[in-house]
This record gives structure tokens, C-alpha cells and sequence, in this order.
């Protein structure tokens, strides 16, 4: 059937095949005994073995060598506790309740892998910068939602020592607080025990009585009032400040004082919706690409 120069030609390729595929298991073989060789195992618990360098990474350099040596003691016996108590849930429990808690381990590791890649995805794709327009559109479309269930106020004010000389003077510029006022006061600024001049933030009620101690919960309606200036002294100095604006319980909300809400939301909702779009079209492309499919259950 067949010529000597075909057989001739056929028995060459076979040896040479043989060859080839000789070394391609020889090559194969020892790179799987180098790699078994190059894993030191240090522990063993039935067919579990724990290797050098599963520890080397935990073992750090600030280490000395008693106190690298009692870590790895430790190490081990804790690591081989745990695989005998394994080895024994496996024998004690149900079959049962083996499937039931490899399905929820199962479960747990989809949902770890699939969380870190979907925000790994939402990281990379979705903008994470909110506009003033975006955010002033979306808070006077829900501003009945940000009712106030605090009082909130804008302040400015200083705590002087006790016997500070020019303690009428500052009250006077605190009041007036134009330019020049507000550059005196920052000349003098570092003999006041504290000084908040920045009165365009918000800041709640509970801030204020922290920060200011003759003021608490009982008396805020007396000095935390529109236009209010107040001079107070305990046993540590004299305060003296300035309110601005005040807002009560159940008032809405100013926008500078929920901006941080507005925005986490703003993004939560962009993230949802990249994810849901991302979802739809997996689905899609797998449908398409008949990777995917739903079987009519007809019974």
C-alpha cells in the first residue's frame, strides 16, 4: 500500500514525534519535581502540608530570631489545630450539612470575586465628580426630604483668657467684622485660647456647646438667636461671638450643610445604574453568543 520512500518518510516523523513528545514529558516531569522541590514543606496534618513559604511573608524583618522562632511554634500548632478540627467536622457532620455549608462557602466566594470586580469595574468607568448644577438640581428636587432633626447655627467667635485687656475692642470688631476688623483680629489671633471666624459653615448645636461650655441644651434659646451677640465667662475665660443664622428641628436643610449626603448619594445612585446597565448587557452578549440560555420547564 505504501512506497519505501512513504514508509521511510513516516517512520522518520513517528521517531521524531517520539522524540519531541519524550521531551516534552521529561521537560514537563522535571519542572514539576524542581517546583515540588523548591516547596519546603514545615507541617504536615494527614494529606495538608504547610510550606516555608506560606510563613516567609508573616515573618517580619524587625523579628528577632527567639521571637521569630516562638511565632512560628505558634504558627504552626495553631495552623494544624485548625486542620484537625477540619479533618473532624468533616467526619462528625452530616452529609447534609456538609452540602449545606460548602453550597454557602460557594456561595461566598461568588460573592467576594464578583463584588471585587464590579467595583473594580465602577472605579475605572463611572465619574466620581458631582457639579454644583447636579447638586443644587437634585436638592431642590428633594429638599422636603432634608428636614432638620438637630439644631444647626452659623457663628463666628473667640475665647479669650481671663483679664484680657482688650477684650472691648475685640468684642467691637467681632460685631463689625468688615475687612480691617477681621485683619486685627487675626493679628491678635494667637492670644485667644480659640477663635472660629469662618461663620459661612453650619455647624450643629452639640458642636457649639462643646466648644463653648457656658452655653448648653438649657439655654441655646437665649444666646443662639439670629443676629445674637453673646459674652460668657467661666472658670476657664471669656467668650465672646457672634450668631449669624440659626435653623431649628424640622427646618430644610441648607445645601452647604447636606452637600457630603447629596453627594453619596448622587454617586451611589451612578454607581447603581452603571451596574444594572453592565448586568443587562452580560446578559445580553451571552445570550447572543449562546452562551447563556433558559430552558422551558414543561411539565
Amino acid at each position: 500500500m505504501f512506497s519505501k520512500k512513504s514508509k521511510l518518510l513516516f517512520s522518520r516523523y513517528c521517531l521524531l514525534f517520539g522524540i519531541g513528545l519524550i521531551a516534552i514529558v521529561y521537560t514537563s516531569c522535571e519542572g514539576m519535581f524542581k517546583k515540588e522541590e523548591e516547596r519546603k514543606a514545615i507541617a504536615r496534618v494527614g494529606e495538608s502540608f504547610l510550606y516555608k513559604e506560606d510563613l516567609a511573608p508573616l515573618i517580619t524583618e524587625n523579628m528577632s530570631k527567639a521571637d521569630s522562632a516562638s511565632f512560628t511554634t505558634n504558627y504552626i500548632n495553631n495552623w494544624a489545630s485548625k486542620q484537625l478540627l477540619l479533618s473532624k467536622a468533616k467526619i462528625n457532620l452530616s452529609e447534609e450539612k456538609l452540602a449545606e455549608y460548602n453550597a454557602l462557602v460557594d456561595d461566598y466566594r461568588t460573592e467576594l470575586y464578583t463584588s471585587v470586580y464590579k467595583e473594580a469595574l465602577v472605579a475605572q468607568a463611572t465619574d466620581s465628580l458631582i457639579t454644583s448644577e447636579q447638586l443644587q438640581a437634585f436638592y431642590e428636587r428633594a429638599k422636603e426630604n432634608f428636614k432638620l432633626k438637630e439644631p444647626i447655627a452659623r457663628i463666628r467667635f473667640v475665647a479669650l483668657p481671663k483679664g484680657f485687656l482688650d477684650k472691648d475692642e475685640v468684642g467691637k470688631r467681632l460685631k463689625g467684622f468688615k475687612e480691617d476688623d477681621l485683619r486685627y483680629l487675626d493679628s491678635i489671633g494667637v492670644q485667644f485660647n480659640k477663635l472660629n471666624f469662618n461663620d459661612s459653615i453650619w455647624v450643629r448645636n452639640t458642636r457649639i456647646f462643646e466648644e463653648i461650655p457656658p452655653i448648653t441644651a438649657e439655654n441655646a434659646n437665649r444666646y443662639l438667636k439670629n443676629s445674637q451677640f453673646f459674652e460668657l465667662e467661666d472658670s476657664i475665660g471669656v467668650y465672646l461671638g457672634k450668631i449669624v443664622e440659626t435653623k431649628d428641628i424640622n427646618e430644610i436643610a441648607p445645601l452647604s450643610f447636606i452637600k457630603p449626603t447629596i453627594e453619596q448619594v448622587l454617586l451611589s445612585r451612578r454607581k447603581m445604574d452603571y451596574l444594572r446597565k453592565l448586568e443587562t448587557e452580560l446578559l445580553d452578549e451571552a445570550i447572543k453568543d449562546n452562551e447563556f440560555e433558559v430552558f422551558e420547564n414543561k411539565k
